[in-house]
């Protein structure tokens, strides 16, 4: 931060713009990433990209954040909302075709708390429809799907790193640019909208306004302190995965005895920890665990609204079916707290006041084994990676 500072450019585009870019170009093996001031701009750049027009459909979980959703209305278009998944809460890819119509343009899959959604069959879904894909892949920084990383199978995908995420720069974004066809445009819009960086090029002989745009660009000073966070990207990772790993070993008890659900991650899919979460029984389960955490200095919550019934969900979009799924896991999940920086004590006895608030006594402390990389421990019966 304090070379961007001396190099005298803290407005974007400049060279750790360019670093991260590349840096991002060369993890995704995609034509073209655009680093944003948020996801949220960059998931308001794919609807441009997109083409969303007033009217035009797009399909996507209602069990997501708001920004998703406006992106979409933004444009005029419709956020049509499905239900999840019983397991990864993601999109239920089963239930796209019910939601398909003639004015339905895009599916917008969000990877929950890190782990894919089915790519595979939604994007044949997709194909035979003729539909666009634009990943919303917030959480997913790191994660994989089928051993590709999540992001690079869409048109387009948006990536947060705002505070609350692995990867972090306060706030920001990057929209990962997967279609060869879209690049040109991508960095018009980028650019609000001008051909500058074809002058810049010497494509053309002067820059002027040629489509939509807005400014989507971060600073350099944010730039340069996402840089940094890429460079330490797989040790954040693994970090959090000891932290997650740690907790899922814990619970696998309350899970066996029903009082809990613990989190999902199918065989094909390799997740980053971004989130550690429990399905509790009920809402009242949930309240009352809530609260025993917080009277003990414990900062623990539940997640989203769901769109679909918030009154702007019920303005601007529609439901597909029931939604029992998304209306029966919004009263029910409890996130716990989920840092690099969170210390195993720390996790240990956020660990022993669940079982406290739930009743349960808890006197068995994990057993680890030294893993094959210095100073990472894994449970006998857990990869690093969970499966």
């Amino acid at each position: 931060m304090e070379h961007a500072i001396r190099s005298g450019q803290i407005a974007g585009d400049g060279a750790f713009t360019k670093r991260c870019q590349t840096w991002l170009e060369s993890h995704f093996g995609c034509p073209q990433v655009l680093l944003t001031n948020s996801c949220t701009a960059a998931l308001e750049m794919a609807a441009l990209l997109t083409d969303i027009q007033p009217g035009d459909e797009v399909i996507m979980p209602s069990f997501t954040f708001v920004s998703t959703a406006n992106a979409i209305v933004l444009r005029g278009g419709v956020p049509v909302f499905v239900d999840i998944r019983p397991d990864t809460l993601n999109l239920d890819e089963t239930q796209l075709e019910a939601a398909i119509t003639s004015k339905t343009k895009v599916i917008a899959p969000v990877h929950y708390a890190g782990v894919g959604c089915e790519m595979e069959e939604i994007l044949t879904i997709a194909e035979r429809y003729g539909l666009k894909v634009t990943e919303d892949a917030a959480q997913a920084a790191f994660a994989c799907y089928r051993g590709q990383p999540l992001g690079t199978f869409g048109n387009v995908a948006a990536f947060s790193f705002h505070a609350t995420k692995n990867i972090v720069s306060g706030e920001g974004g990057a929209l990962v640019i997967n279609d060869p066809e879209l690049v040109e445009r991508a960095e018009i819009i980028w650019e609000k909208g001008t051909n500058r960086r074809q002058f810049f090029r010497g494509e053309v002989d002067k820059y002027t306004w040629v489509d939509v745009g807005s400014s989507f660009l971060p600073s350099e000073l944010t730039a340069a302190f996402l840089y940094a966070q890429l460079e330490q990207g797989e040790s954040i990772t693994q970090r959090r995965l000891m932290v997650w790993n740690r907790y899922h070993w814990a619970f696998a008890s309350l899970e066996a005895d029903g009082l809990v659900q613990r989190p999902n991650v199918p065989l094909h899919c390799q997740h980053n920890g971004h989130i550690y979460y429990l399905l509790l029984k009920n809402l009242e389960t949930r309240t009352r665990v809530l609260s025993h955490l917080k009277v003990n200095g414990v900062q623990a919550t539940f997640h989203y609204v769901p769109l679909h019934s918030s009154p702007a969900g019920q303005r601007f979009g529609r439901a597909v079916g029931d939604m029992a799924m998304t209306d029966d896991v919004s009263d029910r999940l409890l996130r716990l707290p989920m840092s690099a920086n969170v210390s195993m004590e720390e996790v240990d006895m956020i660990i022993s006041l669940v079982f406290e608030a739930l009743g349960v006594n808890h006197n068995v402390r994990p057993t680890f084994v030294q893993s094959d990389q210095p100073g990472q421990e894994i449970y006998p019966d857990r990869a690093l990676t969970p499966a």
